[in-house]
């Protein structure tokens, strides 16, 4: 049973941050008709110029002025309003003074028009307000105000003041600085860089970053997505559309401001550490986009990456006639962190044969200034047969005794004839010099050879190669099974919060934040909590009697790190001793922090482990992109290290990996000499379970664990702090990623099927679902797909279990370790209707599990507020016909297609 190839990329809003919506975005980026409002004879203003761009663009379709003042303007009739055009425009430019917009706004609305472009500035507070009241009615989508405009070469269409045209290309461009857009315009077409789209977003009241990012990953005539951006804005929406679109094409992104912004307020070493840069960089890691730091890298990057091919790997060969070069492409590699390829002794041994006994003998192949097109021929040859090669970087440095030129012409032809090779190696190109090199550099051009003026360049080319592939990869690593990880106790975890919440405090005590912690399943020292020194006496003798020493510290909400102030005594051995410590603590605070609130004193077990190692985990809430994790390493010497990593939650086991991966501790966490290896996966868990704990509880604001202590036997927390908030007094900000939903997880029985377990699908079970395909017929998959069998991939695959949930869902239904059906919706760039389709195992066809799956998924689109699924059923498909005729779905009759359009209105859950 099926219907139609919903295993395709499809749109949907963020669950978050409101519609990722591309609905009348093709009348902006694609109109047929423009009308410029605020139309101008005067010479310099703004409205001239935009009336000049748009009728001296080439823009085929009708371009009509509008300005009541005026009859004519340059010859062109000027028209009174929007009501007097022959038809109605698909695009409208305003550019009129602000009170005037959100009438204009309103008139194009009821002329028909679905799409503006307003250029006015100081549009904002009511005024803004007003604008997007009057385009909510035929949802009239509006780019800006206070904006450049919107250049579309391919088509001709120059709506906006910008001083030229840019040159016809494939690039897409976008940009949240009108001033950038200018000089980029300029910049690309003196360089011979083709754009399809410049965008200027300004204020962004309505379209912003995820709109277009959604539309242009359809878009056919833009092969890369180049973004400058200042500040994100709906950071949901924006990863979700990033990350569908990074799937399609490299997206490339130019982040101004890098530098570290936290808040000095911040109550807690997380908070201190979680700058905004690095925020920015967890969405944009999350989001599978590559990131640059300079202008000339973003087309750098888009250059390279649409002109080579994959990497099939990270090693790079160097092929120089100059060894300096050689070494500073060398350096450049190790700086960037990238790797060398070592030369196997088979291609060692063929270079030898056809090279001079002087050449390097190693890698970089240095085949001496002498060397002439014959000897790069011979050399790249063999190179490019070498199996341990991943890319190649030819040099040239121009020399008297052979022609730069003629070893271009060689590399050109020794390129070409490997095109068809598998894998395909990626050849880039650095001829050194100024003139010497003019011709051959555009002769690499012409051929689509990734070329660089200096050996740096070339090498930081192919590390945005690598960086981009890994980029990749992450977006489709399947992570570990981790059948435990899910498991916490929420409602334990709500009580705690409440009850702190009830009492009006903002920040747990110790002995709460490790209750909380343990409801999640992390483990925490043993901790008792005493009113004063005579209390403490009492619980460091429990604690004593099955432990060689105690721990005492201070609880105040006024001091963040007790240990400044002596709040905190080691290995006391003794009751008395702790009583004692206790009295003196008191004493010390008192003196050092007189108005510190003293609330009484944690008594717990010293752990005393040899090998472990002091981590710092936790979260805090970034102004951009709501809860943020971080992981790295701890102790009081936290900020001096500042050794951290940062991640947007909820996290599996793959990003918590990379999440450690990304520090310098985590080589020390492998283990080294006669130190073991720490558990990595109890310190991955660790992470997992806390990003849940953070996820699901709106109330946490900032956590640390500092410090975790992890060793070869796993991980013990020995100290928490939670800042708490009532999220119906100040909402937190929410979610950038939507969590796995948890609360969607059923258990199920049917007669002939036994018990199964109804739950949304995860990345882990990729594996599986391969082994689910191999269970279902030729003609079954017909019927679901519309072909005989889909590409069996691992990246199809891989898109079919790593569901944005924020986007689409789908529904297992699985038992024993094995999937026996799966039931998923896609739904529309509104969320407003969902596509759908349903496949059960063959031998497990008619038993009712097919009608289980459809249940499960139309509660769920109810409860989402969707008002319709819908989707195409082969006339054939007699199974999923009746299926969906006893759910209530409708269905008409298609016949040249020979299928049934299918759908069911749907009531939104109360």
């Amino acid at each position: 049973m099926g219907n139609c190839g919903l295993y395709k990329p499809c749109l949907q809003p963020s669950f978050t941050q409101g519609p990722v919506t591309v609905r009348n975005l093709e009348k902006l980026l694609a109109p047929r008709s423009v009308a410029l409002v605020g139309a101008s004879p005067e010479p310099r203003t703004v409205g001239s110029i935009i009336a000049h761009n748009l009728l001296h663009g080439g823009f085929a379709g009708p371009v009509w002025l509008v300005n009541p003042r005026h009859a004519s303007i340059d010859g062109v009739p000027c028209f009174a309003s929007l009501d007097a055009l022959p038809e109605a425009p698909d695009l409208v430019v305003v550019a009129t003074p602000p009170a005037t917009v959100p009438a204009v706004i309103g008139q194009a609305v009821v002329r028909g028009t679905r799409a503006a472009v307003v250029i006015t500035a100081g549009i904002s507070g009511p005024l803004r307000q007003a604008m997007l009241d009057a385009a909510r009615p035929c949802c009239l989508r509006i780019q800006g105000p206070n904006c450049l405009g919107l250049l579309l070469p391919h088509i001709g269409l120059n709506a906006s003041f910008a001083h030229r045209m840019p040159v016809a290309g494939d690039l897409a461009f976008i940009s949240q600085s009108g001033a950038l857009v200018t000089a980029i315009i300029d910049w690309t077409a003196t360089r011979g860089i083709g754009l399809s789209q410049v965008i200027s977003l300004g204020d962004m009241a309505d379209v912003d970053f995820g709109d277009f990012l959604d539309y242009l990953a359809g878009d056919t005539t833009s092969r890369a997505i180049l973004i400058y951006m200042e500040q994100m804005t709906a950071a949901a929406k924006f990863v979700s559309a990033a990350r569908r679109a990074s799937r399609a094409k490299p997206v490339i992104i130019l982040k101004a401001g890098r530098s570290a912004t936290a808040a000095k307020a911040a109550k807690s070493h997380t908070g201190a550490l979680a700058g905004s840069d690095a925020a920015y960089n967890a969405a944009f890691r999350r989001a599978g986009v590559l990131r640059v730091n300079e202008l000339r890298q973003l087309f750098d990057a888009a250059e390279i990456l649409s002109a080579a091919p994959a990497l099939s790997g990270e090693r790079l060969t160097i092929l120089t006639n100059g060894g300096g070069a050689g070494v500073l492409a060398t350096d450049a590699l190790a700086d960037l962190g990238g790797r060398l390829t070592e030369l196997p002794a088979s291609t060692i041994a063929r270079l030898q044969e056809v090279l001079p006994a002087t050449w390097s003998g190693g890698n970089p192949v240095d085949i001496i200034g002498d060397a002439g097109p014959e000897r790069y021929g011979a050399a790249m040859q063999a190179l490019l047969a070498d199996n341990a090669t991943n890319a190649l970087l030819v040099m040239n440095c121009p020399t008297a005794l052979a022609s730069s030129e003629a070893a271009a012409r060689i590399v050109v032809s020794e390129a070409a004839a490997h095109e068809g090779d598998r894998p395909r190696k990626v050849i880039l190109t650095s001829w050194l010099g100024d003139a010497a090199a003019t011709s051959s550099r555009r002769m690499f051009g012409e051929s689509d050879i990734p070329t660089f003026e200096t050996p740096e360049a070339a090498v930081e080319g192919f590390m945005q190669l690598v960086r981009y592939r890994r980029a990749q990869d992450e977006l489709m690593q399947v992570p570990p099974s981790a059948p435990g990880a899910m498991l916490f106790d929420a409602l334990a975890a709500e009580a705690i919060l409440r009850e702190a919440l009830a009492a009006g405090r903002s920040m747990l005590s110790e002995a709460e934040a490790k209750n909380l912690l343990t409801s999640y399943g992390i483990p925490c020292v043993r901790t008792l909590t005493a009113a004063n020194p005579a209390e403490v006496e009492l619980r460091a003798s429990e604690i004593l009697r099955d432990h060689r020493a105690c721990v005492i510290k201070i609880v105040s909400d006024d001091i963040t790190h007790k240990s400044d102030v002596g709040g905190v005594r080691l290995a006391i051995t003794s009751a008395r001793e702790a009583r004692v410590a206790a009295e003196e603590m008191l004493g010390n605070v008192r003196q050092l922090r007189p108005s510190a609130v003293i609330r009484g004193f944690t008594v717990q077990a010293m752990v005393e482990r040899a090998n472990a190692h002091e981590l710092i985990v936790g979260a805090s809430e970034d102004a951009t992109v709501g809860p943020l994790m971080m992981f790295g390493a701890g102790g009081t010497s936290v900020e001096v290290t500042a050794d951290t990593a940062h991640a947007l939650p909820p996290l599996d086991l793959k990003l918590a990996y990379q999440m450690m991966r990304e520090t310098r501790v985590y080589r020390l966490l492998k283990g080294y000499r006669d130190r073991p290896a720490a558990n990595l996966e109890a310190i991955a868990l660790a992470l997992v379970r806390l990003s849940y704990l953070v996820a699901r509880h709106a109330e946490i604001r900032e956590l640390d664990i500092n410090p975790l202590l992890a060793d070869e036997h796993g991980v013990v927390a020995l100290d928490a702090r939670v800042g708490i908030a009532d999220p119906a007094v100040t909402p937190r900000k929410p979610l950038t990623v939507r969590p796995y939903p948890v609360e969607w997880e059923r258990t199920a029985a049917l007669a002939d099927v036994g018990s199964f377990t109804l739950r949304p699908i995860r990345p882990d079970d990729e594996p599986q679902y391969e082994r689910f395909f191999a269970k279902i017929s030729p003609d079954d998959l017909r019927m679901r797909f519309f072909t005989a069998a889909p590409e069996r991939t691992f990246r199809f695959f891989a898109r079919m279990t790593q569901i944005d949930y924020a986007r689409e869902m789908a529904f297992v239904a699985a038992a024993r370790d094995e999937l026996l059906g799966v039931a998923r919706l896609i739904a529309d760039p509104d969320y407003r209707r969902a596509e759908f389709a349903v496949i059960v195992r063959s031998d497990l066809k008619g038993k009712g599990l097919g009608y289980a799956l459809m249940q499960h998924l139309v509660a769920y689109a109810r409860a989402e507020g969707l008002s319709e699924l819908f989707g195409d059923v082969l006339a054939a498909n007699t199974t999923m016909l009746k299926l969906c005729s006893e759910l209530g779905f409708t269905a008409v009759l298609d016949p040249h297609a020979r299928l049934f359009r299918v759908s069911l209105a749907l009531v939104p859950a109360s």
